[in-house]
């Protein structure tokens, strides 16, 4: 699938990779039942290139995602349990001095693979949690003043309690800030749920997910993604929505720079799978939500009154009047 330069696609290889990205969310979806919504959204996050936080109870199947995704496009994955005893040397490595050789040695972390599932990230220090930081923004691991980079593509996948729930604790605004969305899977339907116990009377349906593309294939995808057109004036849009949750009466925190890239970001990859190669106001509509509410802060009066950023988020895309753009 992978091509190399900046040759034009032929319509045979945009076919092929279409193809691929419905095959992708057909194959997690044997693992993961009656979610279609959910792994579109974090497909999307993939092919934007960025990073995923799962707020949920324990349970519904966010592990069994990330593994799914792991294994349909190839990827080395690690997965981490975030319990408060967990060390940053733990996530990034350490140094450690081998008589044998009598010289330090570099100890890799567990971020160092394609997919890092951080399970339960909001149960462990703040200091364990700001060890990712670095590796999520920058793509690399500092350990005693050395900097390595960390395989490509580099994804993390956190899964994180509902706040209040025992043992937990907030993520800092800086790193929350550095997911390019926020999903929840929730529970099943009734429906759904009797599928799910059919699926695993004899068998893992994690081990019919079979492999559609590899890490290589996913880097070029991207790059593909990243050609997607964007018209000025869905700049334009994505920059007024913007703007109005930074003077939203319920909020004392808008959303920032890194967040108006995500949003442009995820409406591109949107767009590509959707089969198309330019933006639509739709895309950024179907998105904006998802890359947006977690970075918003509420103030305290709409806390007091049980407003949620999704529902800030909602009014904000109702109060901005979209472009008419025509294919």
């Amino acid at each position: 699938m992978s091509g190399t330069g900046e040759q034009v696609l032929s319509a045979e290889m945009m076919n092929g990779m279409y193809d691929a990205l419905e095959r992708i969310e057909k194959e997690v979806g044997k693992a993961v039942v009656g979610k279609p919504m959910v792994i579109r959204r974090v497909l999307t996050a993939i092919l934007a290139g960025g990073h995923i936080l799962m707020e949920d109870v324990p349970g519904v199947g966010k592990t069994t995602l990330a593994v799914a995704f792991s294994k349909v496009m190839k990827m080395d994955y690690h997965r981490m349990q975030f319990t408060p005893d967990v060390m940053p040397s733990d996530v990034v490595g350490f140094r450690i001095y081998n008589k044998e050789t009598k010289r330090q040695e570099y100890v890799p972390g567990s971020v160092m693979c394609n997919l890092f599932l951080a399970d339960e990230i909001n149960r462990t220090s703040s200091k364990t949690q700001s060890a990712l930081l670095e590796v999520m923004e920058e793509g690399t691991v500092t350990v005693d003043g050395t900097t390595r980079e960390v395989p490509q593509p580099f994804i993390v996948i956190a899964t994180q309690n509902p706040i209040g729930a025992a043992g937990t604790q907030m993520l800092p605004d800086s790193q929350l800030d550095r997911f390019m969305i926020r999903v929840s899977i929730g529970y099943p339907s009734g429906t759904d749920e009797v599928q799910m116990l059919r699926d695993r009377k004899d068998r893992n349906p994690i081990d019919s997910v079979g492999t559609v593309i590899n890490a290589n294939d996913l880097l070029w995808i991207r790059k593909q993604a990243e050609k997607v057109h964007v018209d000025d004036r869905i700049y334009t849009y994505v920059t007024e929505l913007v703007n109005q949750t930074r003077h939203h009466d319920m909020l004392s925190l808008g959303i920032s720079p890194r967040g108006t890239l995500a949003i442009i970001a995820m409406a591109k990859a949107n767009a590509m799978l959707d089969r198309r190669t330019y933006t639509v106001p739709e895309d950024v509509m179907s998105v904006f939500t998802v890359t947006t509410a977690h970075r918003m802060i509420l103030t305290p009066l709409a806390r007091m009154n049980r407003v949620t950023a999704e529902s800030v988020a909602e009014q904000v895309l109702q109060s901005v009047v979209p472009p008419r753009i025509f294919a």
